[in-house]
């Protein structure tokens, strides 16, 4: 990392430094949040969580290489520096906002209600054609994933992509002051976090906090297809740029190919540009996230070469629409998360498969008042574009099978019963519901079946 040194840190955070005063002007040489991550040069985050305080480890860290502490208490007889800080939390936030202004790159803040992180490798994809890109890895995109991940930004980043994920107003806000955005992308405007959030004009309003802290003349990447963003016209006087299926948008796509099985071929258009491309993914949506990316690597300087190998360069990650394929079954793992937006696009990807479609669904989370109603209304969907059999599985996802005419399922175990009862061979299947249903143990049954 850059040269970060301890004097540094205890100002960024407004803590007091306790230890040898010849110390100070050490640099770090990481920061971690785990004990196990130590190595010579590390900086430790002691944290308070529900199950273990960091806080009991410090002395560990210390024999394993850290030169320095962030602590919210004293440490007897601590053998190296700590700073002291009233809440850890809020001092990674300080130290990653002034780690990130050493750097004068171009920053990606990328988020929306779907698509933030296919769309972030997407990105990551098309300017590391150019640029020594940084991202986001795994779900690092809250208020502490997010200073971990700018603080984690090697010395010869030449740019990166962060993802920003929230679920009430006002985080947004914290994420732009800390990240600092020079591109601003938002995907989608849908039903998710509704529970905080109320509606999707909640979810624009949160969302849109990104612009606040958005570094003077930064630009504005859409999706002029989503009713909501459209709407954005002026941010400080800028117009936004628009990407989407539609030609009104700045950035659109003709001749779209799925052919189900792990590529989309389409023409990307812009300007007096027409890039033939074929993106390794399935779900038309994919198409989008390109265009975003084309758009974000245009602005900056990338040529037509190196934004169609960016794009075709693209791998899926974790669980998003991952195709797995067994003697008997062809399996869309998307058990990632889900909400009422995300599954209905799920579903249209899965109908583009031939074959007999079978959807096992679960509870989504944060929905609000409105929960068991948008559960119906994602059953409905599915039986409305000809899913053969839904498997709802969960309390909230009883309204699922209401509304798709389903098999409803209290629980897993009594899920894979049915999958086994029910289930052909030949079939795509696809799953998806809230983490927290921890769907992934159906995607590993499924794998054996």
């Amino acid at each position: 990392m850059k040269h970060f040194t301890l004097e540094e840190i205890t100002l960024a955070c407004s803590g007091r430094y306790v230890g040898d005063e010849n110390l100070k002007q050490t640099a770090i040489t990481s920061v971690e949040r785990d004990s196990r991550q130590i190595k010579d040069g590390s900086l430790f985050l002691a944290i308070k969580g529900e199950r273990v305080d960091g806080h009991d480890f410090v002395q560990k860290c210390y024999d394993s290489g850290a030169v320095c502490a962030i602590c919210e208490k004293d440490i007897p007889n601590a053998s190296k520096p700590y700073i002291l800080v009233s809440s850890t939390l809020e001092a990674v936030k300080a130290i990653g906002k002034a780690y990130r202004n050493k750097f004068d790159i171009p920053v990606i803040g990328v988020s929306g209600s779907v698509g933030k992180t296919s769309t972030k490798e997407m990105l990551y994809a098309v300017l590391s054609q150019k640029f020594r890109t940084h991202k986001t890895q795994g779900n690092l995109n809250n208020e502490l994933g997010v200073p971990l991940t700018l603080l984690a930004m090697p010395e010869d980043s030449e740019a990166a992509v962060i993802e920003m994920g929230i679920s009430d107003f006002g985080e947004m806000t914290r994420l732009s002051e800390i990240v600092q955005p020079t591109i601003c992308v938002l995907t989608i405007i849908g039903e998710c976090h509704l529970e905080n959030l109320g509606d999707r004009n909640g979810v624009l309003k949160a969302k849109t906090e990104m612009f606040k802290f958005a570094r003077p003349n930064a630009s504005y990447i859409l999706n002029g297809d989503d009713d909501m963003l459209s709407s954005v016209t002026d941010i400080d006087g800028k117009r936004p740029v628009f990407f989407g299926f539609s030609s009104d948008n700045d950035y659109y796509a003709q001749d779209i190919q799925n052919n189900a099985e792990g590529k989309i071929g389409c023409t990307l258009c812009f300007d007096d540009t027409r890039l033939c491309v074929t993106i390794p993914a399935i779900g038309s949506y994919m198409v989008s996230n390109a265009l975003a990316a084309v758009a974000v690597g245009k602005l900056l300087g990338l040529n037509d070469e190196q934004l169609k190998n960016g794009v075709q360069s693209y791998k899926t990650v974790g669980s998003r629409a991952n195709v797995i394929n067994t003697s008997s079954l062809k399996i869309i793992d998307d058990c990632y998360n889900a909400n009422p937006t995300s599954v209905k696009a799920s579903l249209d990807t899965l109908c583009n498969f031939d074959g007999r479609k079978v959807a096992v669904l679960g509870d989504m989370k944060e929905l609000g008042t409105d929960e068991l109603k948008l559960h119906f209304d994602t059953g409905a969907y599915a039986k409305q574009i000809g899913v053969d059999l839904v498997i709802a599985v969960g309390t909230l996802a009883k309204e699922l099978a209401n509304g798709s005419d389903g098999v409803w399922c209290s629980d897993i175990e009594n899920a894979k019963s049915k999958l086994t009862e029910l289930l052909r061979k030949g079939d795509i299947v696809l799953v998806k519901a809230s983490h927290s249903m921890r769907f992934e143990k159906i995607v590993d049954f499924l794998r054996n079946f």
